[in-house]
Order: C-alpha cells, then sequence, then structure tokens
C-alpha cells in the first residue's frame, strides 16, 4: 500500500511567502513613486544658479562670484556648493578674491559618469582642466572634509599651478569607521541602484537631523542651515556618489599619506577640538608634523563645520595663504602694464 506523507502547514506557507511578496514589492513601488516625486520637487524648487563646463567629457556646475586672486572651495561628500553660501564664506571671501565654488562629481548639478572611479586624484585632474578652461592659471584650493583630499591631490599634481591650500576638518589618515561601512552599499552595483531609488533615501530623511547634529556638534545648527534642502542630498544620483566617497575614504586616505612629505606648497590647517566625525589628533595634528610649510590652527569647543561656526577663521587662513604666496604672476603683470600706461600717459 501506497503511503504519502505530507508536511503540515507546507501548502499555507506559499500563499504566504506569495502576500509577503506582494506586499514587498508594493511598498517598493510605493518608496520609488515618493521618492522620484520628492527627487523632482527638489530640483524644481532649487534650479541650479551657477554656470557649467564641460571638460573630459564631464559637465561641472560651479558658482562663481567676486574679482582678484582665485580662490577654489571644494565641499565635503553628502552636500554641494550651497553648503559654502550658506556659511558666507563665497560672500565675504569675494569681496577680495574670484571665488570658484565647484559642485564636485555627482554632487548637487554635477555629472559624475559611472565608468570613472573618482578617486581624489581623478577629481584633481578633472577640476585643474576645468579651472584652466575657465581661464585660472593658478588658484588657492580649499578643501573641507572630504574636499581636503580632492584639494592635497591637486597640490601634489600640479604645485605650479595650487599657490597654497587650506585644509578644513580634513580626514588624511586612513582609521577604522563605522560610519563608512554603513554609508557605502547604495554604491553596489544592482542591490545598490535599487536601495537609492526605494529605502535608502528614506532612512537618510529620518536620520537627516541626527546626521546634522553630529557634524555641527557642539554648537547648535545654525538657523541658516534650514537653507540647505534635504531632499538635494537625499537624491539617488547624490546617495550614489556620498556612498561611493564613503567605500573610497580609507583607501584614498592611505594612498594619499604615503605622499605627504612630497608636497611643496604652503598650507593652513585648521580643525576643531570637539570634531565628531574626525579626529583632529590623529589627522590634522598628525599631518602637521609632516609637512614643510604648514600652519596648524585647532579651535577649541568646535565641531566638523567649522567653516560655519568660525568663517572669519577660515578668512584669515585664505589670506595668510594670498601673503604668503605673493601676488599671482597674471595679476602682477597686468598691474605691471596699468602702471606702464599710466605712466606713457603721463599721469
Amino acid at each position: 500500500m501506497n503511503t504519502t506523507y505530507r508536511i503540515h502547514g507546507a501548502p499555507r506557507s506559499r500563499p504566504r511567502l506569495a502576500t509577503g511578496t506582494a506586499l514587498a514589492g508594493l511598498g517598493l513601488l510605493a518608496s520609488f513613486l515618493y521618492v522620484r516625486a520628492k527627487t523632482r520637487q527638489a530640483e524644481r524648487d532649487n534650479p541650479p544658479t551657477g554656470k557649467f563646463v564641460t571638460v573630459d567629457g564631464v559637465r561641472l556646475h560651479y558658482l562663481e562670484r567676486g574679482a582678484g586672486p582665485t580662490l577654489v572651495l571644494l565641499h565635503g561628500n553628502g552636500t554641494y556648493s550651497r553648503d559654502f553660501e550658506i556659511s558666507g564664506l563665497i560672500e565675504r571671501a569675494a569681496e577680495h578674491y574670484r571665488v570658484i565654488a565647484f559642485d564636485r562629481p555627482g554632487f548637487g548639478y554635477s555629472e559624475r559618469p559611472r565608468d570613472t572611479m573618482w578617486t581624489p586624484d581623478n577629481q584633481a585632474c578633472l577640476l585643474h582642466h576645468a579651472l584652466q578652461a575657465l581661464g585660472v592659471d593658478n588658484a588657492i584650493v580649499l578643501g573641507h572634509s572630504w574636499g581636503t583630499l580632492v584639494a592635497l591631490a591637486m597640490g601634489l599634481r600640479v604645485p605650479h599651478f595650487v599657490r597654497g591650500l587650506v585644509l578644513v576638518s580634513g580626514y588624511y589618515y586612513p582609521s577604522p569607521r563605522l560610519d563608512v561601512a554603513l554609508s557605502s552599499p547604495p554604491a553596489l552595483p544592482v542591490v545598490g541602484d535599487l536601495m537609492r531609488y526605494t529605502v535608502a533615501p528614506l532612512a537618510g530623511r529620518l536620520l537627516w537631523r541626527g546626521t546634522l547634529k553630529r557634524a555641527f556638534a557642539p554648537q547648535k545648527i545654525p538657523d541658516s542651515y534650514r537653507a540647505m534642502p534635504a531632499w538635494m542630498a537625499l537624491r539617488p544620483s547624490q546617495l550614489r556618489a556620498s556612498a561611493a566617497e564613503s567605500a573610497l575614504m580609507v583607501p584614498s586616505a592611505a594612498s594619499l599619506a604615503r605622499r605627504y612629505a612630497r608636497l611643496k606648497v604652503p598650507v593652513q590647517l585648521l580643525s576643531g577640538t570637539r570634531d565628531a566625525v574626525v579626529d583632529c589628533t590623529h589627522n590634522a595634528e598628525r599631518l602637521h608634523e609632516r609637512l614643510r610649510n604648514g600652519e596648524l590652527g585647532l579651535e577649541p569647543g568646535v565641531g566638523h563645520m567649522l567653516h560655519h561656526a568660525h568663517p572669519e577663521k577660515v578668512l584669515a587662513a585664505i589670506d595668510a595663504i594670498a601673503s604668503q604666496a605673493g601676488v599671482p604672476p597674471a595679476l602682477h603683470n597686468a598691474r605691471a602694464e596699468a602702471l606702464a600706461r599710466a605712466s606713457e600717459s603721463g599721469v
């Protein structure tokens, strides 16, 4: 006699699995539609306010203000050039400098082609070409946070072009970073793409205020930072850039650290002693010991967003580099020509 055995409950598990799969699919679809709507709204409410330049096949967005020696501003991870506007640094620096603040590749309104690994060296090369396209012969370069890695790469790659560096709240030496491991998955192929268009922006929005509190601590988040649109940073395209830079942070610092002794340009280092994102002892103080021509400014009781807490200290560091580097050759020649014309006309 044939006996048929049946595992009790097995037929019921299939409908439950199908129902769970269907609900999960509906949830992802709802998330996708919501993220798409918020992304479009963010871009509609915050259109690009600067100019565009295309170099090496990459379209870059940048803000430009003022006249005088060129000052280049490079923002950190997760933000874009608007951060320098909100801090007031662009407006105040533009009183004496030609300020150019880039949206680095993948941030703001700049492209980030997927066929390139956007290491600090590759970004430095791209931005150098962009500045040349804009008619810049030399520049002071300021970087904040992740942007300091790009600034350092520029100083190492094209020291004849970089008059000096101002490095604010930078990460210069590799160290274990739990936040890096948690922030990197959206950069993964396929799975990361699914996350970026569905659950990752929603999770990022829930964590937004906590992330800002940690960055500004021990200071409070300034009221002015309400002008920073959260959903511009949470767009899928920018989340990919942010995740990729999180994954690149430790190896990039390790690669650059081997070359710091070759740095020839003058450097102003600024760091807050209470920085909860980047430890100043392991990074700024350690780098200062390696530099041939560098000055270190530690700000007691200040966190990661030093350029918001004390923009005047940042401006003083910029002026110190300008004074140390002297008048740029192009500006010196222009002044000499003007004096010669005045002399010939008998003025």
